[in-house]
């Protein structure tokens, strides 16, 4: 008997689900390397296992392509918070989820027995600079000098359990991140490799990224990275609390509460579902 999942997409973020409630994975990172590659293609997200939890109502692992173990990505987030409701699995409105990032909240937003919208609060943002091993007096490592090829970037240091760097660029629309990308991402003031999120501010509500993630390249959508571009401007003084985020996957609302948590808001959909053998 095969392996059945469900393929959802996110704004730009492909992930292959896979119910674990009913189903017993061995292998998931084996798992991760196959799916990925005969059912997304060069450049998906990986594989997202849906487990039973201790003190939650689902656990969330994240496999990458190649096999490695993921933290935590709001985008797969939101998704799997929709896909438990309507397959039936969990017919709550507002989950508790188990990620290696932490435990997160996600509200569905349902409409004649669908989900219209999903909004998840995935926490409070680090901000410490013990976590990169650069030189500040800041509590906060926050709009920092670091020369990446031939130019200076001041840029900024975030993580929900996977790390991000925001750069404010002028015009992000032609911005080369093909060439600064993979420098920044293995800059050596990094203990490990970073997402980077290049950033335009188009007006006080409104924010356009770009997102070069580790490892894989520019991807059309990043739901931490708008949510780490809204925390860095609005600590710089050059956004509000509550944005619309541009990005080539869709436009995604982020919102920084009160309270230090973060929240991003917008649909997902499945693509298709289907069912996997292993020839091996």
């Amino acid at each position: 008997m095969g392996i059945h999942f469900t393929k959802m997409q996110a704004y730009g973020n492909d992930y292959v689900y896979v119910d674990a409630f009913r189903q017993r994975i061995q292998n998931p990172g084996e798992l991760a390397k196959r799916i990925s590659n005969r059912h997304l293609g060069v450049g998906s997200d990986g594989l997202v296992l849906i487990c039973p939890s201790g003190d939650c109502d689902f656990r969330m692992r994240i496999f990458n392509p190649d096999g490695t173990e993921a933290q935590m990505c709001g985008n797969a987030l939101r998704s799997a918070g929709m896909l438990v409701y309507e397959k039936g699995m969990i017919k709550k409105e507002l989950l508790t989820v188990e990620t290696l990032g932490g435990r997160q909240r996600v509200q569905l937003e349902v409409e004649e027995g669908r989900v219209a919208n999903i909004r998840a609060a995935i926490g409070r943002p680090q901000l410490l600079a013990a976590k990169v091993p650069v030189r500040t007096e800041l509590g906060q490592f926050l709009n920092q000098p670091l020369k990446i090829l031939d130019t200076t970037f001041l840029i900024s240091s975030i993580s929900w359990g996977n790390p991000h760097t925001v750069v404010p660029v002028e015009h992000v629309e032609d911005f080369p991140v093909e060439k600064y990308g993979p420098a920044l991402e293995r800059a050596e003031c990094f203990p490990e490799r970073t997402n980077v999120t290049f950033v335009e501010v188009l007006e006080e509500g409104r924010l356009k990224i770009r997102e070069w993630e580790r490892g894989t390249g520019e991807t059309l959508g990043c739901g931490t990275g708008c949510c780490a571009a809204l925390v860095v401007m609005h600590l710089l003084g050059r956004c509000e609390r509550s944005v619309m985020v541009e990005q080539p996957g869709g436009v995604l609302a982020a919102f920084w509460d009160d309270q230090g948590v973060v929240h991003m808001r917008g649909p997902s959909h499945v693509v298709y579902e289907g069912e996997y053998f292993d020839e091996a």
